[in-house]
């Protein structure tokens, strides 16, 4: 049965202070879930992928008031949400404070289905490697597209993790990003590059917009697990509605079963 995805790609500039963009976006995200079935929005949408400077400012917990506020469009709409990623602060038991990029994954009910923190940070020698750690742990859960693995922006260019994924049952990959426009090129190749290599359906939801002084692609994507693109997104704000047949994966993989000529990793 087709699933009926939406691709919320947010334009984020400096001039929006956060508290108000996220309000915006949730009454976005309320609307747009009354026709979908499953939504996703970007990576750190609340203050944008390159403020790192707003990270601690707008840091919260797993369990705090965006999380909360993502769970009742959820749990409202009886819809799955992909809630992009946020700036999560956590305590831990050595009594250090720490920050990570945090993807979290709401079911129709309003539960928190998965989350997953970053484990591949941008920056080299700053960005946010200065102002975040990184996770460590994979994430796949049962979503309407399958067994669904869960990726973030930079993680796009490391095969390997999603090779992993694959080999926990991934059948698709959902990627909240914020890519910039200067490298539009790689999102377009990668994305369906891991699309191709690993027979999946791969939903990348960008940013649009400029803020921190970079411009953003944009160009939110939806590619099946042969690397055609079924739909893509412009670059400014908007919303990328499809309909996903996910019983393609297990066609696809049965007619070319290249993923069983693996021979190294």
């Amino acid at each position: 049965m087709p699933v009926r995805v939406a691709l919320v790609q947010v334009g984020i500039t400096d001039e929006e202070p956060v508290a108000a963009r996220v309000d915006r976006v949730l009454a976005t995200t309320a609307e747009v879930a009354t026709d979908h079935d499953l939504l996703v929005l970007p990576e750190l949408w609340p203050i944008g992928a390159f403020a790192v400077d707003l990270v601690a400012p707008h840091a919260q917990p797993a369990d705090g008031p965006l999380v909360r506020a993502l769970a009742g469009v959820a749990a409202d709409a009886g819809a799955w949400l992909f809630g992009g990623s946020f700036p999560e602060c956590v305590t831990g038991p050595d009594g250090v404070l720490r920050h990570y990029n945090t993807q979290v994954v709401l079911a129709p009910d309003g539960s928190v289905a998965a989350t997953y923190r970053k484990v591949h940070l941008f920056g080299f020698n700053g960005g946010e490697t200065t102002v975040m750690s990184s996770g460590e742990a994979l994430a796949v859960i049962d979503s309407p597209l399958g067994r669904t693995g869960l990726a973030t922006c930079y993680d796009l260019r490391f095969p390997e993790l999603f090779r992993q994924l694959v080999d926990a049952g991934a059948e698709a990959f959902v990627l909240p990003a914020g890519w910039p426009e200067r490298r539009q090129v790689h999102w377009q190749v990668l994305a369906r590059a891991r699309a191709v290599e690993d027979q999946a359906y791969v939903l990348a939801c960008n940013e649009a917009g400029t803020h921190a002084g970079v411009p953003m692609a944009g160009l939110s994507m939806v590619v099946d697990p042969q690397g055609e693109v079924l739909a893509e997104a412009g670059p400014g704000e908007e919303v990328l509605s499809v309909e996903v047949d996910p019983t393609r994966v297990a066609a696809w993989r049965g007619a070319f079963p290249a993923l069983d000529d693996r021979r190294m990793g």
